[in-house]
C-alpha cells in the first residue's frame, strides 16, 4: 500500500451511544473505498471492525478496533469504539490517539446518554467533532427533531452541512449545502447522482446554507469583516473557513446518513478529509522526558521516532499485539528502540497496519499514523516507545477505577492456576478489570466497570482461554471488635503420662480507636511467664482473633496487656502457652461485648439533575449518608457514604431509575459498627457459609 505522510493522514474516533451504528457506518465507509467488496453487516456478523466472537454474538461492539480506508489521495484511520457505559473507557482511549471524532447519532432517538458522556470527553480531549446523524431512512426518524435535541445539549455551533433528501423508507439522498447540489446514492458503493437541488427543498436549503456561512464568518475576525461588507462569503472563503472552524471546535457540522442503506456515506468521506485536522495540525500532547514539563514538536518523519501505545490486544494465537500511535519520527521493521516509561528495550518485529483483525504488514509506521507490532516483551498500554535520541514522554490514559466485584469460583478443578494467567492476559488488554484474592475471605474477586462488563471478561476467558468459572456475589469483609475492657484468665492443662502440657496466662482487654487494629502489651514482672513463652502468648491470642467470635470475622481494634500467669518447670512449653492464650482470648470476649464492623464506601453518583431527589431517596434508603450535591451542567454528582452490603446491587438500580444516564463509583472509607437488628442475620449468613468448619473448630480447641 502506499506510503503516506502526516498531512495526509485523519485518525477519526467513530463514537456514540450504542445502537447509533458507528459499526455499520465503518464498514460501509470501508466498502464504498474500495477497501471490501462487500457491505458487511452487523447483524450477520461479518463487519471488518467487530470480529470478536463475543462482539458478533451480542451485536455490540466491547472494544476499539482500527480499520482505514484510502479515499481522495487520504488515508482515513478509523477507530470503531464501544458506546455502552461499561466499556467507555477504550473509547477514551481512543479519543487520545485520534483527531476528531465523528460522534454518531441515531435518527430516531437524538441525543441518548452515552451521546453526552462522549461529547464530554472529546471536549476535555478538545477534539475537534463532526456529527453524523445516522439511521434516516428508520420509521420516525427525523432531522429537525434530532438537530433541536442536539442544540439542546450541546449549542447552536451544531450546523448542518446537509439536508436529508426523502424522509424515513424514501430517504435516498442529501442536498450538499456547501456546494449546493443534490447527491442522490444507489446503495451499491458506485458514484453517487449529482443533480439539482429538488424544488420542493429549494427554500430550506438556501436558508440553511445562509446561517452555514454566518457561523463560518462568526467562527473568524477576518471573515466576518468580509460578510458584513459583502453580505456572503466566496465558495473558496467558506470552504476555507469552515474547515478552521471545524478544527477550533468553532463549529461542529452535522451530515446525513444511513449506512445499512449505503447512503450519505461517501460525503462523510470528503468531509472527513477536507475538513478534519490532520496529526501535523493536532500533535499528541507530549512532556518532556526528565522534566514532566509540556513540550512542543513537530510532526515529522525526520526526527527521532516517539511513539504512544494506547490500546493492548490478548490474542491467543498471535500473542500479545501493541497497538500504537506514531507522534513523530517514524518506525521501522526490525529496529530496536526503548520503552521509555519503564527504561527497557524493545526489538520491534514486523509492523503491521490493521484492518480490523487482519494485520497488513509495512516496512515502517510514519509520524501521525497509527500502527500495530507483536510479541513485545515488557511494553504494556500507556507506553511510550522511543528511538535513540527522543526525549518525549506521554501521559498514561486515565483509566476509570471498577465500581464492582465478583466473586470467581473455577467450574473444573485445578483451574485456579490457568484463572490467574488467563486474567492477567486479558487485563494487559483491559487495563479497567481488576482481579484479586482478598485476603481475609480468601475469594478471587474480578472487578470492573458493572455487571455486563464482568459476563463479557468472564465469557472472554471461556472463549478465548477455555477457562470456566462461576460468578457468586462477593462476601462482604465484615471485622469484629469489642466495646468493653475486661480481664480474662486462660490455664492449657494436659496431662497423658510422662510429661504433661501446662500454660497459664491472665491478660486485659479494652478498645482501641477504629483503624488501630491489635496492639499486644507485656506486663509480665518477676517471671511469672518465663520470656520465651511470651510470643507464645501473643501468637495463640493472635491466631483466634483472626478467627473472631461472633461469626468467623477478624477481631480488631483492641488492645491485649499479659499481666500474671504461671509456668511448670517440666511441663510448659510454647505450645501450651499458644493454646493458653486462645483459651483466654475466648474467655475475655464472652465479657467485652463484641460487636460486628462493615466496611462504608465513598460513593459519588453522576446523573441528570432530574433524577437526584429518587436517587437520594434511594441512597438513604441504603443506609447511606448523603454528604453534598453538586450540579455540574445540566447533571448532579451526589456524594455520600454507603455501607459496602448495601452497595453490591446498586448498579441494576441505578440504571433502571436513570434509564442507564447515571453512572457511579465508590473507594472504601472506613470500618463501621452494624447496627444491632442486623447483627443476628450476618452472623446466620457467616455460619451457613462456613458449614461445620466453624463448629469443629471450636471443638479442637
Amino acid at each position: 500500500m502506499k506510503v503516506y505522510s502526516a498531512d495526509e493522514i485523519r485518525n477519526v474516533a467513530l463514537v456514540g451511544h450504542s445502537g447509533s451504528g458507528k459499526t455499520q457506518l465503518a464498514a460501509a465507509a470501508l466498502f464504498d473505498a474500495g477497501m471490501v467488496n462487500r457491505l458487511g453487516k452487523v447483524d450477520e456478523g461479518n463487519t471488518v471492525t467487530d470480529f470478536d466472537e463475543e462482539e458478533i454474538a451480542r451485536k455490540h461492539t466491547l472494544s476499539s478496533s482500527v480499520a482505514f480506508a484510502e479515499w481522495n489521495r487520504t488515508k482515513i484511520n478509523f477507530i470503531d469504539t464501544p458506546g455502552m457505559a461499561n466499556f467507555l473507557s477504550d473509547t477514551r482511549a481512543a479519543l487520545r490517539v485520534t483527531d476528531a471524532a465523528a460522534i454518531v447519532v441515531d435518527a430516531v432517538a437524538g441525543v441518548e446518554v452515552q451521546t453526552e458522556k462522549v461529547w464530554n470527553t472529546a471536549s476535555e480531549l478538545e477534539a475537534p467533532c463532526v456529527v453524523v446523524l445516522n439511521r434516516l431512512d428508520r420509521e420516525r426518524a427525523s432531522l429537525d427533531r434530532s438537530l433541536s435535541s442536539l442544540r439542546d445539549v450541546f449549542g447552536r455551533e451544531v450546523v448542518p452541512l446537509q439536508l436529508p433528501i426523502g424522509e424515513e423508507k424514501s430517504f435516498e439522498g442529501v442536498v450538499d449545502l456547501v456546494r449546493m447540489q443534490a447527491v442522490r446514492f444507489p446503495g451499491d458503493g458506485r458514484e453517487p447522482a449529482v443533480g439539482d437541488i429538488p424544488a420542493a427543498l429549494a427554500d430550506a436549503a438556501a436558508t440553511a446554507r445562509d446561517s452555514l456561512i454566518e457561523m463560518v464568518a462568526e467562527a473568524d475576525d477576518e471573515l466576518m469583516e468580509k460578510f458584513f461588507e459583502a453580505g456572503t462569503l466566496s465558495q473558496e472563503e467558506l470552504e476555507q473557513g469552515l474547515r478552521g472552524a471545524v478544527g477550533q471546535r468553532r463549529i461542529f457540522p452535522l451530515l446525513c446518513t444511513s449506512a445499512l442503506s449505503n447512503i450519505g456515506v461517501q460525503p462523510l468521506l470528503d468531509a472527513i478529509a477536507t475538513y478534519f485536522p490532520s496529526p501535523t495540525d493536532r500533535p499528541l500532547p507530549a512532556v518532556a522526558r526528565n522534566s514532566g514539563e509540556p513540550v512542543s514538536y513537530a510532526v515529522a518523519n525526520g526526527d527521532p521516532a516517539a511513539a504512544f501505545v494506547w490500546k493492548t490486544v490478548a490474542d491467543p494465537f498471535a500473542g500479545r499485539i501493541t497497538l500504537f500511535r506514531v507522534a513523530t519520527g517514524a518506525l521501522a521493521s526490525d529496529q530496536a528502540v526503548e520503552n521509555a516509561t519503564k527504561g527497557t528495550t524493545e526489538r520491534l518485529g514486523s509492523l503491521a497496519v490493521l484492518q480490523g483483525k487482519t494485520q497488513n504488514a509495512v516496512a515502517r509506521v510514519n509520524a501521525g499514523d497509527i500502527g500495530a507490532v507483536t510479541k513485545l516483551k515488557d511494553t504494556q498500554t500507556s507506553d511510550t516507545l522511543a528511538a535513540a535520541g527522543s526525549t518525549l514522554s506521554f501521559a498514561p490514559i486515565a483509566f476509570a477505577e471498577p465500581v464492582l466485584s465478583y466473586a470467581i469460583e473455577p467450574k473444573t478443578r485445578g483451574d485456579e492456576e490457568k484463572i490467574s494467567t488467563s486474567l492477567q492476559r486479558l487485563q494487559e488488554e483491559d487495563p479497567t478489570i481488576r482481579y484479586a484474592r482478598d485476603a481475609q475471605t480468601q475469594q478471587l474477586l474480578l472487578s470492573g466497570q458493572g455487571q455486563l462488563h464482568i459476563e463479557v471478561t468472564v465469557a472472554k476467558l471461556k472463549r478465548r482461554f477455555g477457562v470456566e468459572v462461576n460468578l457468586k456475589l462477593p462476601r462482604i469483609p465484615y471485622r469484629e471488635t469489642i466495646t468493653a475492657a475486661t480481664e480474662a484468665h486462660g490455664r492449657h492443662k494436659k496431662q497423658t503420662g510422662g510429661h504433661g502440657q501446662f500454660g497459664d496466662c491472665k491478660i486485659r482487654v479494652e478498645p482501641l480507636p477504629r483503624g488501630q487494629d491489635f496492639d499486644f502489651a507485656n506486663e509480665i514482672f518477676g517471671g511469672s511467664i518465663p520470656r520465651q513463652f511470651i510470643p507464645a502468648v501473643e501468637k495463640g491470642i493472635h491466631e483466634a482473633r483472626e478467627k473472631g467470635y461472633l461469626a468467623g470475622y477478624p477481631m480488631v481494634d483492641f488492645r491485649v496487656t499479659l499481666y500474671d500467669g504461671q509456668f511448670h518447670a517440666v511441663d510448659s512449653n510454647e505450645m501450651s502457652f499458644k493454646m493458653a492464650g486462645r483459651l483466654a482470648f475466648r474467655d475475655a470476649m464472652s465479657r467485652a461485648r463484641p460487636t460486628l464492623l462493615e466496611p462504608v464506601m465513598d460513593v459519588e453518583v453522576h446523573a441528570p439533575s432530574e433524577f437526584a431527589g429518587d436517587l437520594m431517596g434511594s441512597l438513604n434508603g441504603r443506609r447511606g449518608r448523603i454528604g453534598g450535591m453538586e450540579t455540574r451542567g445540566t447533571s448532579t454528582v451526589i456524594k455520600a457514604q454507603v455501607p459496602m452490603a448495601e452497595m453490591l446491587t446498586y448498579e441494576q438500580q441505578l440504571t433502571s431509575t436513570t434509564g442507564g444516564r447515571g453512572s457511579y463509583n465508590m473507594e472504601f472509607s472506613h470500618y463501621e459498627e452494624v447496627p444491632a437488628h442486623l447483627h443476628g442475620k450476618v452472623i446466620a449468613a457467616a455460619r451457613a457459609d462456613r458449614g461445620e468448619a466453624a463448629g469443629e473448630d471450636e471443638e479442637e480447641e
